[in-house]
């Protein structure tokens, strides 16, 4: 268990590493910043940062010599700098999560190991191959690059045959991942956090409504039944078991109807705390940042209460100019992450309110 005082290392500095230091001090620990980028949002609330690129093998060794134990605040910090980094400090959750989740196929693979359903997907390294992968998911599909995209970016939507060769440059002959679409009832998500001792703790299943691929609203509780929601608990405890997972991770799925019943059928796997997770702030007796932090440092996970019905939007681009209104509404809790500049699509903030329940 670390002690008070303690210093925890966070890679990334964008607003998930901010909230992390954020919990992290209000548990009494130190938190050391290390990021490649000038204005990271997370520097202005950590006690000690680096600015340094993540190749810079100098620059984390120093890292890794002055704090107690690693974490990461997004998947695509390169597994290298992980592994280099676990062979002086402990890292959690442990590298090996990144190998099996940084990889699109790679990550539905391991899913499909595990006997949990996802939606039909096929490997595409060429145009040709696009074109079988076509023939066995059908269409409309969405073909994603393997690596590096989140919110939308490295996807490209084919609607008809016609437009498969237009998609394939658009990924810039990328190795890829070709999805079939879902006809679904609802997006849902799970926030699960596991501890040392193999202890898994779940948090209420979230509603999800994204805008142009990005999450715009989160609501909970979910209109789905108890017996989905049991089923969406039951498939994050499984896969963060299977990954030996320390830490938060959040399992995105699609809620689609089979006659009476609900199917899930996972979409992605978040090794890391989720931008759906973030009501848990001010919705919950414990937010999945303070989860997370007890799980790495380990403390005993705490058992969320909800609050009430909880919905959380985000503030996106030039939305924040829209925070002081916000501050006026009874219930509800403005979070601005201070990004220097509010470009498209760029989540700046967030807003949560909280109601009594029914």
């Amino acid at each position: 268990m670390l002690k008070s005082g303690a210093t925890i290392g966070i890679l990334g500095g964008g607003q998930l590493g901010r909230m992390l230091a954020l919990a992290a001090a209000n548990l009494g620990y130190r938190t050391h910043i290390y990021s490649p980028e000038e204005n990271s949002c997370a520097f202005d609330v950590a006690h000690v940062i680096t600015k340094a690129p993540y190749e810079d093998e100098k620059a984390l060794a120093e890292f890794a010599q002055v704090v107690d134990v690693i974490t990461y605040e997004f998947e695509n910090v390169p597994a290298a700098t992980a592994t280099f980094l676990a062979a002086r400090k402990q890292v959690l959750p442990d590298p090996r999560v990144l190998e099996a989740t940084q990889d699109r196929l790679i990550e539905k693979d391991f899913v499909k190991g595990l006997k949990i359903p996802t939606a039909p997907y096929a490997p595409v390294h060429s145009a040709t191959q696009l074109a079988e992968g076509i023939e066995k998911v059908g269409l409309p599909a969405v073909l994603k690059t393997r690596t590096l995209g989140y919110d939308g970016k490295g996807q490209a939507k084919i609607a008809k045959a016609a437009d498969a060769i237009d998609a394939w440059r658009s990924v810039k002959n990328a190795p890829c991942i070709l999805e079939g679409f879902v006809k679904f009832q609802r997006e849902v998500s799970v926030v699960a956090a596991r501890d040392k001792a193999g202890k898994v703790v779940c948090f209420d299943i979230t509603e999800n409504q994204h805008r142009d691929h990005i999450l715009k609203v989160s609501r909970v509780p979910a209109r789905v039944p108890p017996s989905t929601e049991r089923e969406a608990r039951r498939i994050a405890t499984k896969i963060a078991d299977a990954l030996d997972y320390v830490g938060v991770l959040a399992v995105e799925m699609f809620a689609v109807k089979r006659g009476r019943a609900t199917e899930l059928l996972v979409n992605e796997i978040a090794p890391r705390v989720h931008n759906s997770g973030h009501w848990t702030i001010d919705g919950a007796t414990v937010s999945q940042f303070e989860q997370h932090i007890r799980a790495i440092a380990g403390l005993p996970l705490g058992k969320p209460l909800r609050l009430g019905r909880v919905e959380m939007i985000n503030l996106i681009g030039a939305e924040i100019e829209e925070a002081t209104r916000w501050m006026k509404v009874p219930g509800a809790s403005v979070h601005v992450y201070g990004k220097k500049e509010a470009r498209p699509g760029r989540k700046m903030g967030h807003v949560t309110r909280v109601r009594p329940q029914r």
